[in-house]
C-alpha cells in the first residue's frame, strides 16, 4: 500500500521560481495553481510555464488544479496539460455534481493512457449538498476536499465552528464512496503556526488525513500533528498484542476495551506510523 500523502503544498502557476522551491520543500505532493492563485491576465502564462515544467518527471508528485471547465480556460488548461508526463493528477474546482467529474474524465488521458488520478473541491452549498453522488462519480477519482474560503463566503458563515457540519459531511461522503479520508483546506495565516497545529488537532478529530499548505513553514506542523504520538503508537501496539494472544472481545489493564474494531483502529494507526 502506498503511503498517504500528509501535506499538499499549493504553489502559484504564474511563479515558476516558487513552483521550484515548492518542488524541494518536502512535501508529499506539490499542487501547481492555475485558478484562484492567478490573474486572469496572467492564466496563458501560467498554463504555458507548468506544461513546459511538466514535460519532464518530477521529483515528487506534482498535482494541478485547474481553472472550472465552466469557465474560459478550464478547457485549455486540459488540453495543454493532460499528457504531460510529469502530471501526476488534477483538482477540480468548485465541483457542484457528479457531471462535472465526468466531463473531466472524457477529457483527462494521462501520457501513459487511462484516465488522470481526479480529485474534486467542493466550494458551494450545493457541492457540500452532492458530496456522495460526487465522491462516487467516475472511477478515476480518488479523493474529495473542501475549498473552506469560497464555501465561507457562500454560506456567509463567520465562525469557523460554523463549517464543521459541512466538514464532517464531506468525511462521511469519501468514507462511503470508499475514498481515502479528505484533507483538511489550507490554513490561510502562514505565521500563525500554533493556530495551524490547533486546527490541525481539531481536523484530525473530525476524521480529515493531512492538510493543503500555502507555504513550506506549515509542512512540519502539519506532519506532527498527523502522524501518531508515540503513546499513540504505544497504545496500538499494546492492542495488537492483546489481540493476538487471545481471540474475542477483552479489556486490558488499564480497563481499554478491545474488540475488532479497535483493533481495526490500532492497524490503522501503526500504517500511518510506519506511513505505509
Amino acid at each position: 500500500m502506498t503511503a498517504h500523502p500528509l501535506t499538499w503544498l499549493y504553489a502559484p502557476g504564474d511563479r515558476p521560481s516558487v513552483v521550484a522551491k515548492a518542488l524541494v520543500a518536502g512535501a508529499d505532493v506539490v499542487v501547481i495553481d492555475l485558478e484562484d492563485a492567478v490573474a486572469p491576465d496572467r492564466k496563458g502564462y501560467a498554463r504555458e510555464a507548468t506544461a513546459e515544467l511538466l514535460r519532464t518527471p518530477q521529483p515528487v508528485p506534482v498535482h494541478v488544479r485547474v481553472n472550472a471547465l465552466s469557465g474560459p480556460w478550464g478547457r485549455s488548461d486540459l488540453a495543454a496539460l493532460t499528457t504531460a508526463p510529469g502530471l501526476s493528477g488534477l483538482r477540480l474546482p468548485k465541483v457542484s455534481s457528479p457531471a462535472d467529474v465526468v466531463r473531466v474524465a472524457r477529457r483527462a488521458v494521462s501520457a501513459h493512457g487511462g484516465t488522470l488520478p481526479l480529485y474534486a473541491l467542493l466550494e458551494t452549498a450545493l457541492g457540500i449538498e452532492r458530496a456522495h453522488a460526487v465522491a462516487r462519480a467516475h472511477p478515476s477519482l480518488r479523493g474529495i476536499a473542501i475549498g473552506e474560503a469560497d464555501l465561507r463566503a457562500d454560506l456567509g458563515v463567520r465562525d469557523d465552528a460554523g463549517l464543521d457540519w459541512c466538514r464532517s459531511r464531506v468525511v462521511v461522503a469519501a468514507r462511503a464512496a470508499g475514498l481515502a479520508p479528505p484533507a483538511q483546506s489550507v490554513h490561510p495565516d502562514t505565521r500563525d503556526l500554533d493556530g495551524l497545529r490547533a486546527s490541525c488537532l481539531r481536523g484530525r478529530s473530525l476524521g480529515f488525513l493531512g492538510r493543503a499548505a500555502i507555504h513550506p513553514r506549515q509542512l512540519p506542523v502539519i506532519e506532527r500533528a498527523y502522524l501518531p504520538t508515540e503513546e499513540e503508537i504505544e497504545q496500538a501496539e499494546t492492542v495488537l498484542k492483546a489481540a493476538a494472544a487471545h481471540q474475542g472481545a477483552q479489556a486490558l489493564p488499564d480497563g481499554t476495551f478491545v474488540d475488532a474494531a479497535v483493533v481495526t483502529a490500532a492497524h490503522r494507526t501503526l500504517a500511518l506510523a510506519r506511513r505505509d
